[in-house]
């Protein structure tokens, strides 16, 4: 099969071998996937991965219980059985695989694999373009599985990447007094539409807020969350890169801000949010590629401003 692959440098390969699925697994024909920042991260080292990228996407079961169904998929298969698995942890299962970035061929490919209790079934309103969404959608619904966010919290959001605009209509929705700080007026557009409160004015904020999440995707990111968050507030982090990051730990302890890490999420919650048209992803589609154009797509997700760059099988 077509596969975009990455080994210190990314390449198309065209007689790659197609995966078999293991007892439980199933084989996916991949319809698109979506290029986000961890695989842009990935060719800059995060995990030493190698091998075939991606792990946002939308295919159709090609073998097992759900052959024929559209389907998206869960990107950690956990091995069920220890400790982790057996108190409902599965995404941090020690002896996990993770779609395209940790010991599985991930999406940019014609077919993947998956555990089946892994896929999820694709409402018929929603389609594939949107579907592509559901993955990073999924990792916004976490926050508020993870933290209380109530209709009088103020709340602000900063980075305007795909995975803030995601996380501050999520936000949204709870009625909190939500802010979003970005450096790009055309990606914030997208947010005034929905009725989100916006600025490029980082430097001049002087509020301070209940709750700040970190969507930044680079180090910098943290120090102006932690500067806005009040004292005993919560700073919640969902950016991850490549690198080191040095953290002046102190006002932390001194203001006893809680910090929340969030990763991976629900997978139901964000598909019934795009059925039901509560979240907009279309306007967050920057350019189509065919898998033989697939270092192009990569190419120009990495332009300056870009936001999703899918690839179509």
């Amino acid at each position: 099969m077509d596969a975009l692959i990455f080994d210190g440098e990314l390449k198309l390969v065209r007689d790659c071998p197609t995966p078999r699925p293991a007892d439980g697994e199933s084989l996916v024909r991949v319809l698109r996937a979506g290029i986000c920042n961890t695989d842009l991260e990935i060719l800059k080292g995060y995990h030493n991965y190698r091998g075939v990228l991606g792990h946002e996407f939308v295919g159709v079961v090609e073998s097992g219980d759900l052959r024929g169904a559209r389907v998206v998929g869960e990107i950690n298969a956990a091995c069920g059985a220890c400790p982790t698995c057996a108190r409902g942890d599965p995404t941090h299962c020690p002896q996990r695989t993770t779609l395209g970035i940790r010991g599985r061929a991930g999406a940019f490919a014609e077919y993947l694999t998956l555990p089946t209790r892994n896929l999820h079934r694709v409402p018929a309103l929603v389609a594939d373009a949107q579907a592509v969404f559901v993955e990073p959608l999924a990792a916004a619904c976490e926050i508020i599985e993870r933290v209380h966010i109530r209709p009088t919290d103020r709340v602000c959001v900063i980075g305007d990447g795909k995975l803030g605009l995601l996380c501050a209509q999520v936000l949204r929705l709870t009625g909190c007094d939500l802010l979003a700080v970005g450096r790009h007026d055309a990606k914030l557009a997208i947010l005034r539409a929905r009725g989100i409160a916006t600025t490029t004015a980082a430097d001049a904020l002087r509020d301070l807020f209940d709750v700040v999440v970190d969507c930044a995707g680079n180090a910098s990111g943290f120090e102006l969350a932690r500067r806005l968050t009040r004292p005993r507030g919560t700073l919640v982090l969902k950016s991850t890169f490549h690198g080191a990051q040095t953290l002046e730990l102190s006002p932390l302890v001194v203001d006893e801000i809680a910090l929340i890490g969030s990763r991976c999420g629900p997978f139901a919650p964000a598909l019934r949010l795009l059925e039901r048209d509560l979240v907009a992803v279309e306007s967050m589609t920057d350019r189509e590629f065919p898998l033989a154009r697939g270092v192009e797509a990569f190419a120009r997700a990495q332009t300056p401003g870009a936001l999703k760059v899918q690839i179509v099988m």
